[in-house]
């Protein structure tokens, strides 16, 4: 099977040659194998390494590039470009602080670009077929599908298995918009082979995908208008945090079709394209015209044509792959990890299925998926952070909470960087320090998140993390002052009037 990836260049060449090397020749199976993995995405390396490492014999299937979605189409080309936006925008704003930039700002398109080809292919020696060779791990290019419970066919080879798992992932799939299947469109998957800016791009869906892209094609020169059923971006996550994201979107210009109810019709006439809707509750129709369409919506799991029914594997073609809490699928000898089984679509949930996947598979362990805490983090500028609920699902789930809410502007560091647009929002217990969701708005909350991931898989209370010292000055310093508004609740009436007591009684003595 050939595999490309565009444009066709030294970078995306190297790339090819770590992922799918045109002059790979599968081993001769090795049977029976304690472990077969089906897909080398993210879920599919992590357990297809770890269970290597432990010394089970191993055979890992890929039908296209090693690395999956994270590497070829999603975080790692995505977060280069961000990068750069994000640099173009500093400069711009480089006048806020009292520096003069002479002459015009402006990107070179097919540069960003080319810097991100040139580093997605530095980082896919980590995900290539060289590597998991070393690793003693037996790799199959190809078709994998499975021909019994026990057995799965590739490139005309059987391959015999104690255990196997499913990490196949999911693909990008557009809604059912009519005309969008007569229009030239992109999706995550073709996006990053670009390598000139379009004038004007249309956003369908403002998810964390596409307000991703939204904020960075228009810092890079692109007219950018997103497009949203809602009546604001990001409906999944905190309403405070997504007015903020909102807000600057708005600041970097893009323009936002909320309450587009529904569209109407997507049409093409020569390298312009148009976006029929019905904005508002008015009912009235508005269009937007745009060189590209990024579709931002939709995924599938990858679940056909893989002879899961010969497996006994039962799956939705909507909701992937049916598992238990252990991640068993409905033969119990295999497992399913990553996009095509949870609906936490991210990288980093991949890596941990897997590694529930490998202590259950292997060794019989009970470990659940329900006792994961996985965050998640949208890159826009400022970035949301978010692990466990929001106050939506509290109230949606009659879950009492108290919260409590440090925002950046009063925190020095975030005063001295100018990033004063955020906060740091903690829900706890009613009346206890158990902390059960957090969001964070900052430019760098991704980073922030992960003390109270830690606080949470701990069972560490918001009174701790008040104990916690952090450096002076720093935007994370707002984490442990959330916790000081958490012990001050502490202070009663009643504990204040037995203080004046003692302190008055000391005075004395």
């Amino acid at each position: 099977m050939t595999v490309e990836m565009y444009p066709i260049d030294n970078h995306n060449e190297k790339l090819i040659a770590n992922v799918h090397p045109a002059d790979w020749k599968n081993p001769e199976p090795n049977n029976p194998y304690n472990l077969v993995v089906v897909g080398a995405g993210t879920a599919g390396l992590v357990s297809a390494a770890a269970a290597a490492g432990l010394g089970a014999r191993v055979a890992l299937i890929e039908r296209s590039l090693m690395g999956g979605d994270c590497l070829n189409y999603g975080c790692v080309p995505s977060k280069g470009i961000i990068r750069a936006a994000t640099a173009c925008s500093d400069v711009h704003q480089a006048g806020n602080f009292g520096i003069d930039i002479e002459g015009e700002v402006r990107s070179d398109f097919g540069k960003v670009m080319e810097r991100m080809r040139a580093l997605r292919a530095q980082i896919s020696k980590a995900d290539s077929v060289s590597r998991f060779k070393e690793l003693g791990v037996d790799l199959f290019l190809g078709e994998g599908r499975f021909t019994s419970p026990r057995t799965l066919g590739v490139d005309g080879k059987e391959l015999r298995f104690s255990k196997a798992v499913v990490a196949t992932g999911a693909r990008a799939s557009a809604p059912p918009i009519p005309g969008l299947e007569h229009v030239t469109y992109l999706n995550n998957e073709t996006l990053f082979n670009l390598t000139a800016p379009p004038k004007r791009l249309a956003v369908i869906g403002a998810g964390p995908i596409g307000c991703e892209m939204a904020q960075t094609f228009q810092r890079l020169g692109t007219d950018v208008t997103l497009i949203e059923l809602s009546n604001h971006i990001l409906i999944k996550e905190d309403a405070d945090a997504a007015e903020i994201v909102q807000q600057a979107l708005i600041h970097n210009r893009v323009t936002l079709a909320l309450n587009a109810e529904k569209i109407i019709e997507v049409k093409q006439d020569g390298p312009s394209k148009s976006i029929q809707y019905f904005c508002g509750k008015t009912q009235q129709t508005c269009t937007v015209t745009a060189n590209e369409i990024l579709v931002a919506v939709g995924r599938a799991p990858n679940v056909e044509d893989m002879g899961l029914e010969q497996a006994g594997v039962e799956f939705d073609l909507r909701k992937g792959v049916k598992v238990n809490d252990q991640l068993q699928t409905t033969n119990t000898r295999i497992y399913a990890a990553g996009d095509v089984c949870s609906k936490y679509q991210f990288t980093h949930a991949a890596d941990f299925l897997a590694r529930t996947v490998i202590a259950n598979a292997l060794f019989a362990g009970r470990q659940k998926v329900s006792a994961l805490t996985i965050p998640w983090c949208t890159y826009t500028d400022p970035q949301i952070a978010h692990v466990g609920i929001t106050e939506h699902e509290a109230s949606q789930h009659n879950i009492e909470i108290d919260t409590y809410k440090q925002p950046l502007e009063d925190v020095d560091r975030a005063i001295l960087d100018g990033e004063t647009e955020g906060f740091v929002k903690i829900h706890v217990a009613k009346g206890k320090d158990k902390i059960l969701g957090a969001t964070i708005v900052a430019r760098h909350a991704g980073d922030m998140i992960g003390e109270l991931v830690m606080a949470i898989t701990h069972k560490l209370g918001l009174g701790s993390v008040s104990k916690v010292i952090h450096p002076y000055p720093t935007q994370a310093e707002a984490i442990r002052r959330t916790g000081d508004l958490y012990s001050r609740t502490r202070l009663t009436p009643i504990v204040k009037k037995v203080m004046s007591v003692w302190f008055r009684w000391t005075r004395k003595r």
